[in-house]
């Protein structure tokens, strides 16, 4: 019997995967997440001081005259922190960097329920009731459309999904891994498909009519402006995503080690079948689950004054307009709705199952959850300094107006130069990785500038989520890459940000790949609109 040797094995890999290899040894050689963003943060410190103090850096900004945050001479200058008021605002502001950290709170609030549901034992009986002799291939697809879908509840698949969807894989046999990375996969890199309206909408298109109207003071973009595309991709997601998952991150993955997982995260029952006390448990938690899904539905009817005292119909609703959608507290506190459903829930199926009696077995519930982001939390205290060090700098703006001055001067007129701006915004969004921040900064300059060529805003706008979703999931400057890191070391104790990256980049190249594919057969082949009454193509008025 011949023994096939290292080079014949390896020559046998795919070209994905020893391409995947690299790229995880090349981040692996990068140090623990922590320290990498101490460092940064350090390194941000001396750019600042080469860009803003030495090379005194500028460029013009293209938001118009009055607009929040332009400066007054209408341009945008590195800021140094290599000197006195630096070092003073460094100095001072370390702790509101950390306790402002909009993740921090969200992770915090959510988990303090979703504890009170994991100790009751309810979402280990869910978990079990669902995968238990479900189909693998099924349970994929199904993990990557729910993460697309958790899109409209806001943070919910980052806090609640990927976890439970490393705990689904875990419990039929598979890698947990492979199952985070799908849900992750779904969630952030489908952030920009969507069966339904969702937060980021309105606010997109209130962006895109303050840049449309730089050229037509008259135009309006709503927003449903890209329902249509938003639908036709969540299917799309969904398919490459679990294909992606199937054939390319599970097999790199290989077989999982639980040696390396921390022992608290495995559950040696959840193989187990349910239970008949569990199947009570399960009954209560389902009446609970309509109790609140009632609440919800409360807060957003119609409003209705029933007493000065008590919250009324519409409750959180826009208390200006009545939008249910655009800055309405039902969207914009929504991890309140996260917080109260895993709590409730959670608590109704312990005291029908038994495994919770009293308020201190919520409690240990919260306090044993918390108890689990200790390394999140020192995490977050160094991201959040450079992610604060990198705003301040300006160092982000800079780069997005000039990269789309770049666009600009390439003199591209046809449906091709969709191609360069969805890639420019693919770039753009590794180091702005708000999709409001980064869309407020380059707006002013796309938008009138493809109007004037002929494209309509709806349609620009569609383009510029291509490019600001697909790079999501292999950037850590995604405000929830430290949570997802976080979640997946829970798993393997050695896992290092080239791992992570390596399992998320066939994601982002696929869904890139397929999405400018579909953006130009729906909007250029088919000639369809992305959305209800938004047209493709754009006529100045009189012209």
């Amino acid at each position: 019997m011949t023994e096939t040797s290292p080079a014949t094995r390896a020559d046998k890999r795919g070209v994905m995967t020893r391409f995947l290899d690299g790229v995880e040894w090349l981040g692996n050689l990068l140090p623990h997440p922590v320290t990498l963003f101490a460092i940064l943060a350090g390194l941000m410190i001396l750019a600042s001081g080469l860009f803003g103090g030495l090379l005194e850096v500028a460029v013009e900004d293209p938001r118009p005259e009055g607009a929040s945050g332009r400066a007054a001479d209408g341009m945008i200058r590195a800021v140094s922190l290599m000197n006195e008021d630096g070092f003073r605002r460094i100095f001072t502001s370390l702790t509101t960097n950390f306790t402002s950290f909009a993740p921090l709170g969200v992770v915090l609030v959510a988990m303090l329920g979703v504890g009170v549901a994991e100790k009751s034992g309810l979402l280990s009986a869910a978990v079990r009731s669902i995968v238990l002799g479900a189909n693998r291939h099924t349970v994929t697809v199904a993990v990557v459309f729910a993460g697309v879908l958790s899109n409209t509840a806001s943070e919910m698949g980052y806090v609640v999904l990927v976890p439970l969807a490393g705990a689904v894989f875990y419990a039929l046999g598979r890698h947990p891994l492979a199952g985070m990375a799908a849900a992750f996969a779904g969630t952030s890199g489908g952030y920009s498909a969507n069966l339904l309206i969702g937060t980021i909408d309105p606010l997109l298109a209130g962006i895109t009519t303050e840049a449309a109207q730089l050229i037509d003071p008259a135009y309006v973009v709503s927003a449903p402006a890209n329902w249509y595309f938003m639908v036709i991709s969540t299917f799309m997601i969904t398919i490459v995503g679990s294909l992606v998952t199937i054939f390319i991150v599970e097999p790199k993955l290989g077989p999982y080690d639980s040696s390396r997982a921390d022992p608290a995260v495995l559950d040696k029952n959840m193989m187990q079948p349910v239970s008949g006390t569990e199947k009570k448990g399960l009954a209560w938690a389902g009446i609970a689950t309509l109790a609140v899904f009632a609440a919800m539905a409360w807060t957003l009817m119609p409003e209705i004054d029933l007493a000065s005292w008590l919250p009324g119909w519409g409750a959180l609703r826009n208390p200006d307009t009545g939008s249910i959608f655009q800055q309405a507290p039902f969207f914009t506190g929504f991890v309140t709705w996260i917080f109260l459903f895993f709590l409730i829930v959670g608590f109704a199926y312990g005291r029908a199952a038994g495994t919770m009696k009293n308020d201190r077995d919520v409690i240990d519930g919260m306090a044993s959850a918390i108890s689990t982001l200790g390394l999140y939390i020192v995490l977050v205290f160094f991201a959040a300094q450079f992610v604060a060090f990198f705003g301040w700098s300006n160092l982000g703006a800079i780069t997005a107006v000039t990269g789309a001055q770049f666009l600009q001067d390439t003199g591209l007129t046809g449906p091709a130069i969709f191609v360069g701006f969805i890639l420019m915004c693919c770039f753009v969004n590794l180091m702005l990785g708000s999709a409001s921040a980064q869309w407020a900064v380059t707006a002013p300059i796309f938008v009138p500038m493809l109007m004037l060529v002929g494209y309509s805003p709806e349609v620009i706008q569609a383009a510029y989520r291509i490019g600001d979703s697909s790079t999501n999931i292999i950037t850590p400057m995604m405000s929830y890459f430290g949570l997802i890191l976080a979640w997946m070391t829970r798993y393997d104790k050695k896992l290092g940000i080239g791992t992570v990256i390596a399992m998320m980049l066939p994601y982002s190249i696929f869904f890139l790949v397929t999405w400018v594919a579909l953006f130009f057969l729906w909007t250029f082949g088919l000639g369809l609109p992305v959305g209800p009454g938004s047209p493709t193509f754009y006529e100045m008025p009189g012209g």
